[in-house]
């Protein structure tokens, strides 16, 4: 009956009393007749509770139900251990206020924090409700740009599921009793030792594309965590070397996104290019090639 709140929300207000039938309590396991005037009081509870902060914010698109941000890299999404401010949470409580009212302040996916691109996020609970059930149903696009090492032959599918790692629990890695895991992609450009890559994330785990390459002895370019050691490729030029070198971070950019407007129905489809670095990279790369 009351399509815009998830039905754990409404579990939620029905056991606090915040909706009633016919004027009285129910619980979860009681039947209706049909008939009943069913009255509910929503409660718009404060969620977060992470300050705002003027952070700014590269916002590509804003209404009165959503915003979409590209974010930067080094920007942490969510505060938390060793992050308790400076996020992109932070930032989105100061840019609109009444995200405290929303779950996790509205974000509805997160990206790792070296990752640049485009992230949603909802402005209002119905509008939270509607897009947390699209990206469940598998229906928000996300596409991805990377620099893997080595050169593929082709594009392909990654099925791989993926799970806590059993001795490194900041790291994730392939695990036959983790979540099932789909990551599609196709070849853009090769060079000598590495390959430019379009990536769709059918699912959307936790370091999936970082994790899928890397099993495929694919590892993400600049990648910290699951890359390994620096590997210079044998006659390199000298430029090449310095920009590998100064790339931190993985190569890894949410380069698009697409989805259902939550109010309006219309098909949303956002793209921005990647930063600065990420192009040098390439640049580098074709020049090496070259």
């Amino acid at each position: 009956m009351f399509p815009d709140y998830s039905r754990s929300r409404l579990k939620e207000w029905l056991l606090a009393g915040a909706i009633t039938v016919e004027g009285g309590p129910k619980r979860p396991r009681d039947a209706v007749a049909g008939g009943e005037t069913v009255t509910l009081e929503a409660r718009q509870d404060i969620e977060v509770r992470a300050a705002p902060e003027p952070i700014r914010l590269d916002v590509v698109y804003e209404d009165d139900d959503l915003l979409v941000v590209n974010k930067g890299a080094g920007l942490v999404v969510h505060p938390g251990a060793g992050n308790p401010g400076g996020t992109l949470m932070n930032g989105l409580l100061h840019h609109a206020p009444q995200l405290e009212e929303v779950p996790r302040a509205g974000i509805i996916h997160r990206i790792d924090k070296d990752t640049t691109g485009l992230l949603l996020v909802a402005k209002t609970l119905p509008a939270h409700t509607a897009l947390v059930r699209q990206l469940a149903e598998r229906e928000i696009s996300r596409h991805y740009l990377a620099v893997c090492n080595g050169v593929l032959t082709g594009g392909g599918t990654i099925d791989q599921p993926i799970g806590r790692h059993p001795v490194d629990r900041k790291r994730m890695s392939i695990q036959q009793s983790g979540k099932p895991a789909v990551t599609h992609f196709k070849v853009l450009e090769r060079f000598r030792a590495f390959t430019y890559i379009s990536v769709r994330l059918e699912t959307g785990r936790t370091h999936q594309i970082r994790v899928h390459f890397a099993w495929r002895r694919h590892a993400l370019v600049g990648d910290p965590v699951y890359g390994g050691r620096l590997a210079l490729p044998k006659g390199a030029t000298e430029p090449l070397i310095e920009t590998l070198r100064g790339f931190k971070r993985q190569a890894l950019h949410a380069t698009r996104l697409a989805f259902e407007h939550p109010t309006s129905g219309e098909t949303m489809e956002l793209e921005v290019p990647p930063p600065a670095d990420f192009e040098g990279l390439l640049e580098a790369m074709r020049k090496d090639a070259a």
